[in-house]
Formats: structure tokens, sequence, C-alpha cells
């Protein structure tokens, strides 16, 4: 779906990775950032605006002399300390394991940082589950020359999630080196929580298995009856000992804290590992942005960033409501229901025809300025392994990251659509 462009001199044929492959062909039909003509119900940020609830958006950014040298490569100090202490103070209570700034590597945005992640993995396999984010692909591929791809397959029927007993029994069967999975899940909003997370971690502890936790959205947390979550979920909360367990958590203040133009992303895990992660950033990136590092640290002051999120899932918890009532009614199929994220995985199997084909979909909801993502780019599928017709060529993402008022208006031109 995703056409590489031609090879110039050099230099390799390279398609976009899907939600970029998707405004691209907006931009085709008109689309630029900021268009009030447009719904982009694909987008994978959220609103960036000033939010009922919610702190003041830091608008402004002082230089120091400093700023104008390179910094430590893992991140400042500062930073990472109030990285340490945020994860402590909501994760690590009562624990006499905690982590300090030794356990951090700060760099500029998630992406990046997996990049860093990646480089750092020995050879060996490493496990994988569909759908799951459309960028791990490329981290396998570049890879390939070490890392060995294992997919963990799952299915409809749990919610295209993986239980934790049947994940303990991949990483024997399969001797995993490690496993990387989103959670919450993008695209699917699944969560894992509680006991099953505890489990997951355990797994992690006692086959030698290190487990990459990419929790960009942790915060965007939902009851089951849709409600805002009492608060965020990550897989520090069950770790044992910070330097020993081999977990490492990405996370940043893309979404959760909505600053995605900042790139600020951040891995937390055991020293030793984050030294040789920062080992690899010398030579990958070089270290993070300093003057964007000591503003950073004024959005994790816990006062601001707890109500920053509580604001989060307050205002997200009403869309979510929202997209998933409008959907529904128009034919969609959401699996899971979505306990997490601001997307929605749905499937348009019972739609008419040609809108039952996520391709045709996507295609005739352009034409209404509005935009989704078809299913097949989160076929997470490395080196294209896999051939044949993607699983998953009648489902969508839908996202309810922008405002309410254009969530509301791009779902009235799809049932348009539908309805046409």
């Amino acid at each position: 779906m995703s056409e590489a462009n031609e090879s110039r001199g050099a230099l390799r044929p390279i398609p976009y990775m899907g939600v970029i492959w998707v405004v691209a062909e907006a931009m085709k039909l008109g689309f630029y950032n900021g268009n009030p003509d447009w719904c982009n119900l694909g987008q994978g940020q959220p609103e960036v605006g000033e939010m009922d609830g919610a702190p003041p958006r830091l608008s402004s950014l002082e230089l120091e002399p400093g700023d104008h040298a390179y910094g430590p490569i893992g991140g400042n100090v500062e930073l990472r300390q109030a990285i340490a202490d945020h994860y402590n103070r909501l994760y690590r209570g009562g624990k006499r394991s905690k982590y300090g700034p030794d356990n951090v590597s700060v760099a500029s945005g998630g992406r990046l940082l997996l990049t860093r992640i990646f480089a750092s993995l020995a050879s060996g396999k490493v496990g994988y589950q569909v759908p799951d984010y459309t960028a791990y692909r490329e981290y396998f591929d570049y890879n390939s020359g070490r890392i060995e791809p294992v997919l963990l397959p799952t299915t409809v029927g749990n919610g295209f999630g993986l239980p934790a007993a049947a994940f303990d029994a991949a990483v024997k069967k399969e001797q995993l080196a490690a496993y990387l999975f989103s959670n919450p899940c993008n695209p699917t909003g699944r969560v894992v929580a509680g006991e099953e997370l505890a489990a997951y971690v355990a797994t992690a502890r006692d086959r030698d298995c290190t487990v990459i936790f990419d929790e960009f959205y942790s915060h965007f947390v939902y009851t089951a009856d849709g409600k805002p979550g009492a608060g965020p979920v990550s897989a520090a909360s069950h770790v044992d000992i910070v330097d020993e367990d081999p977990v490492l958590l990405v996370d940043g203040l893309t979404k959760n804290f909505r600053y995605p133009g900042w790139r600020v992303g951040w891995a937390v895990g055991p020293a030793a590992m984050i030294e040789t992660i920062n080992r690899a950033a010398s030579a990958i990136d070089g270290g993070p942005n300093q003057p964007i590092q000591r503003a950073a640290v004024k959005i994790l002051e816990p006062a601001r960033a707890d109500q920053e999120t509580t604001a989060v899932r307050e205002v997200f918890a009403k869309k979510r409501g929202l997209m998933l009532e409008r959907l529904i009614a128009l034919g969609l199929r959401p699996a899971p229901m979505p306990d997490g994220t601001f997307y929605i995985w749905a499937s348009v199997e019972g739609l008419k025809a040609p809108f039952n084909n996520a391709d045709s979909f996507f295609r005739a909801a352009l034409e209404r300025k509005v935009m989704t993502v078809p299913g097949a780019f989160f076929d997470v599928n490395p080196g294209g392994a896999r051939t044949g017709k993607s699983p998953f060529d009648q489902w969508l993402r839908f996202s309810y990251g922008p405002p309410e008022d254009n969530v509301r208006l791009g779902l009235d031109r799809l049932a348009e659509m539908l309805a046409g």
C-alpha cells in the first residue's frame, strides 16, 4: 500500500511509515497541518492547545550560555533525575529499589530511543505481536543482521492481545532474548495491567528475556465503562529490583503531556542497560537538545504533571465515548473495546461494498477531507517475510486525538459518506 519512492543515486527506495503516508496522500488533495477544512481522524498526536482542566501551555524558552554546547549523550542529570523521581512517585511507592538518574536515557523522541535500543541488542531472537506500532518493522529491518524477529500471533478473540500465560510459554519455547510491544497498544487501545502486567514482568525476570514496554500512552487509560482511569499504567509498578529486572520502559512528553513537537523521549531501566544504550547513542545521535531538556523539567513538576494527565483522561474519555458510539452506530465493529490510547481499532467487514475494504474506505473518506489509517500498516512484517493479503485489510485505526469539534465533524462526514 505504501509505495516506495524511486531510488536516487546510491540511495535505495524507501516507503513512508503509515501515518506519514496517510498525510502525504491527503496533501495531494489539499491537506496541510492546521487546515480547518480537514478532519485528521488518523493523527498520531493528541490535541496540543489549551484544554479544560489542564495547566497553561508553556509558550516561551530562554537560552543559557551552556545551551550552545554539547550536553551529555544520555541527557542532562537534572532531567534524568526528574524522570526517575516521576517514576518513583507514581509507581515505586513502598518499594525499596528506586530509579535514579543512571537508570534514565533521554533522546529526541521515542523513535530515536527505540533506534538506540535496537542498535544495542545483541544477536538473538526478538518477539513482537501484530497489530502493533507501524515503525517497529523498520527497527527489525535495520538490524536484521543481528536480530531474528519472531511473531507471537494474537487473535480477534483475545482482543488482539497475548495472554500472560501464552506469552510466558512463547518466550520459553522460542528462547526469546527480547520482546517488544506497545502498552497501551497502538492501534488497538488494549491495555495490559494489574496481575497480567505483573506476570509479563515476572516472565522477563524468570526467563531472562528483556521486555521493552513502549508506554507512550501510559496516561491515556479508561475504565471498562468508559470513565477516566484512576491513574497511569506502567510495568515500573511490578519491577522488583530496578538494576536487575530486564525491563526497559520507553515514554516521553509526546503523548501523555501533549508536547509532540518538543521531541523528548526517554528509556528507563537497569543502569547497565542504560549505559549500553547511551554508548550506542554516541554514534547514532550524539545526545538531546539542551534548552528543551531544561523546559521539560518544568513539565514533570508533580503538581503540574498530575493536573495535565488528569485533564487528559477527563477530556479524552469523553471523546472516546463519542467516537465509539458513532462508529458502532455506523456499523463498524471495534475490537477490543479500547481501555487506553486515543485510538479505536475497528472492522469495516459489516459495511456495504466498497466500504467493507479498508483501502476503499480510506480513499472515499479522503475525498470528504477525513483522514483514517488502513489496518495493513499495523501488520508489522519484518523483511516482508509474510506474503499475501494482510489479515487487517478490513480494519482501520480511528483517532480521537483532535479537538472534540473536529472529531464530531469528521464523524458527521463519515456518516454522510456511508449513507450516500
